[in-house]
């Protein structure tokens, strides 16, 4: 097969499948490059969908596009990638179809609590069955994304509803249906109807915006219809550390947002800290049996809730943490950047990638390059004086930065990422002007036809006309024909 693939032309290997990886695959030459696709998932998800798929505005299939298509020439594994080796460009792949968590959000490392001992005897098991693989490649673009941040705040990972996939979205769907359903009972008391009735959002950025406001509409225009005697119970509730939402919008659109919640009855609190998050009523309120959550909030103790929805931010993927990390033998085409040639390189010299001290994300050059920095301090010259790149290795979207910046971690930013890299491919013309992000500003829905849109230039507008704004401009986002019909249908 990897015969086949390779052909004549370059074998380009994508770890990822989200708006970096996927527009890679798709933009790069066919006639120049054999784009093989390497992610535990077989599609894209359209994520600023993913909240009205939850509620039922849109169906599921409308926030997907394959990797695997007719009309593409993009190979593609279903897989994990657990390790690299850049000296002899060979990435090692771990199955996934058979992966429990498919199509949900990703909290922690799927190996977690296993030493470095039994890492390595369960490789060994794994190839024996089957379930690993080596992957050459003649250039490797890393664009695995990062994991949904948590905190480590006990009982979030477990019992949590997350919003970074499709099956995060089901999840989410089928809870809500079942928070009405069980408050309809004629055995629930007024008191457990208004808990499981009680939905929290831990998050105040467009997510949990989002969010909020397409199930504050879904709950007052369809299930008032359906459940009309249990609407005086319900309650939703934004929670955030900071002390103000949507800080990616100017202070009068993030009050414009507050304002309008507070008069369509969404509370939100912000300066809040949540501790806790466990299945059961409150204590003194209920049995450890309840059918719903409590959760304990630093500045107002433990509250009853249907539902908790988890955006707080990223954390970084354990593959980019770990396997990225020490370059165990340099690529014989690493090149050193220009202060550094000067020196003479000893043979000593040790690498590795070098990451953000903050986030922890590769570093790139404005080519999107990934950076290397020795990794023992014993060589001559000094570590300190020396940095390189791999010219073959790039680094996009979520999981990498290009040094001395600060571009958000948006979708925005990754698919123009994506879409640099792959037409300086096809041209070969790598070298000619490096990347620069052009803000084409931020949108965000806040529920019954209203929106929020924030120029790149400072402009900014809110109300219907930002609805549209925000209504056309995922619709013209979409990839295939398919969805760009489905979605205004249902909408």
């Amino acid at each position: 097969m990897e015969e086949t693939l390779l052909a004549d032309r370059e074998r380009v290997v994508i770890l990822g499948s989200g708006w970096a990886g996927f527009t890679v695959a798709r933009t790069l030459d066919p006639k120049k490059f054999q784009a093989v696709v390497v992610s535990p998932r077989s599609y894209f998800a359209f994520t600023p969908l993913l909240a009205s798929t939850a509620v039922g505005t849109l169906e599921f299939r409308t926030a997907l596009e394959p990797v695997r298509s007719r009309r593409t020439t993009v190979g593609f594994f279903q897989g994990w990638a657990d390790d690299v080796d850049f000296k002899n460009k060979t990435i090692t792949i771990e199955q996934a179809i058979d992966d429990p968590g498919q199509g949900m959000a990703l909290t922690t490392d799927r190996h977690a609590g296993e030493t470095k001992e039994q890492r390595e005897f369960e490789r060994k098991k794994d190839v024996e069955k089957g379930r690993t693989f080596d992957l050459t490649y003649d250039k490797l673009v890393v664009t695995v994304g990062c994991y949904s941040q948590t905190f480590g705040t006990p009982g979030v990972r477990e019992h949590a509803f997350f919003l970074k996939d499709v099956g995060d979205a089901r999840k989410i769907r089928n809870r809500l249906l079942a928070c009405f359903e069980g408050a309809a009972l004629p055995t629930t008391s007024d008191e457990m109807r208004r808990q499981l009735l009680n939905f929290a959002v831990v998050g105040g950025g467009p997510t949990g915006i989002e969010f909020s406001a397409e199930l504050h509409d879904l709950i007052n225009e369809d299930m008032a219809k359906i459940y009309p005697e249990l609407i005086p119970y319900h309650k939703i509730t934004v929670y955030d550390v900071a002390d103000k939402v949507l800080p990616m919008f100017d202070e009068k659109l993030a009050d414009y947002a507050m304002q309008k919640f507070k008069r369509e009855g969404i509370d939100i609190k912000t300066s809040h800290h949540v501790e806790e998050l466990r299945p059961g009523a409150p204590a003194g309120r209920g049995t450890e049996e309840a059918p719903f959550f409590t959760l304990k909030v630093k500045e107002e103790g433990e509250v009853g809730v249907g539902m908790c929805v988890w955006s707080t931010g990223l954390m970084q993927n354990p593959f980019v943490a770990q396997a990225l990390d020490d370059v165990r033998e340099a690529p014989e085409n690493l090149q050193l950047l220009q202060s550094s040639k000067s020196t003479t390189l000893s043979k000593d010299v040790k690498w590795k990638v070098k990451k953000d001290a903050r986030s922890g994300s590769i570093i790139t050059d404005d080519r999107l390059r990934v950076k290397l920095i020795p990794s023992n301090t014993s060589s001559s010259p000094s570590p300190s004086d020396l940095s390189a790149i791999q010219p073959d290795v790039f680094a996009l979207g979520d999981c990498g930065i290009i040094e001395s910046t600060a571009y958000p971690a948006t979708a925005q930013v990754a698919s123009q990422k994506a879409l640099w890299l792959a037409k300086r491919l096809n041209k070969a013309d790598i070298d000619k002007a490096g990347f620069a992000f052009k803000d084409l500003g931020t949108l965000a829905y806040i529920g019954n036809w209203d929106a929020l849109f924030q120029g790149g230039k400072g402009g900014r507008l809110q109300g219907y006309l930002a609805w549209i704004i925000w209504r056309g401009a995922y619709l013209t986002r979409t990839v295939s024909w398919r969805n760009k019909i489905l979605v205004p249908i249902y909408w």
